[in-house]
């Protein structure tokens, strides 16, 4: 009874670990979100597939379950990485009652990194890592976090920046941060990450509170070290200090 809880990276196979690529291939059942599904449709062949929509997490996992116990071989897909913001928590807390069931999480790259690599090398030193997404996480809390984050003065990757229902929240984090960074510090967005239409933009503090993204969205704010070299987002380590 196994359980592959498989991070999917941005979502082509070429950004894929071979780990990942040879769960899916060793599992008898795929879940997963409906898109992320589509995203590996050529890797699935003639599998038996379980997939549902958003908000219906809960529910996925505990489809694979039933399938691991029923004997089968179950790769659980998520995007980026799978114990980040992924499905690799959840699917040990529902399996929780049973630990015949094995459950291997395979790490996949997540946005942070597939991200950073499109717009330049915003995270070379310490870094946070936020969502905006208030569905899990009370706004008062994400609030916290990015004034923390700020003020200790950490480059910034910010996920789930904005939707259809959450228009202004990066709007509103922006101005958090404008509290302890300067309007001109550098900053980077990137869409559509490793997929057709990927593109970064290059901005500051300043003009990324009036920047309207989505949820394919992936957000970077430089330190106060940051900076734009030849096009790209930088936030340098020390290494010439030395």
């Amino acid at each position: 009874m196994k359980i592959y809880v498989v991070g999917l990276g941005p979502g082509g196979k070429e950004d894929m670990t071979l780990r990942a690529v040879h769960a899916i291939e060793s599992a008898d059942v795929v879940t997963g979100y409906d898109y992320y599904i589509e995203l590996i449709r050529d890797m699935i062949g003639g599998k038996e597939v379980f997939s549902s929509a958003m908000k219906k997490e809960a529910e996925r996992c505990k489809k694979a379950l039933e399938y691991a116990l029923s004997g089968k071989m179950v790769a659980m897909v998520s995007s980026g990485d799978a114990g980040i913001y992924g499905m690799a928590g959840l699917m040990y807390e529902v399996c929780a009652a049973h630990p015949e069931v094995k459950i291997e999480v395979i790490p996949g790259v997540t946005a942070a990194c597939s991200g950073a690599a499109v717009v330049g090398a915003p995270l070379s030193h310490d870094f946070a890592v936020i969502s905006l997404s208030d569905l899990l996480t009370p706004w008062e809390v994400i609030e916290k976090r990015i004034k923390a984050a700020s003020d200790a003065d950490f480059s910034i990757c910010i996920y789930n920046p904005s939707s259809k229902k959450r228009s202004d929240y990066l709007n509103r984090a922006c101005g958090y941060m404008l509290e302890y960074k300067s309007s001109d510090t550098p900053c980077a967005y990137a869409e559509n990450i490793g997929r057709e239409g990927e593109v970064y933009t290059i901005c500051t503090l300043g003009e990324l509170a009036d920047v309207q993204t989505n949820m394919f969205t992936t957000v970077f704010i430089g330190n106060s070290q940051s900076r734009i070299i030849n096009g790209r987002l930088v936030t340098p380590r020390g290494y010439k200090n030395i």
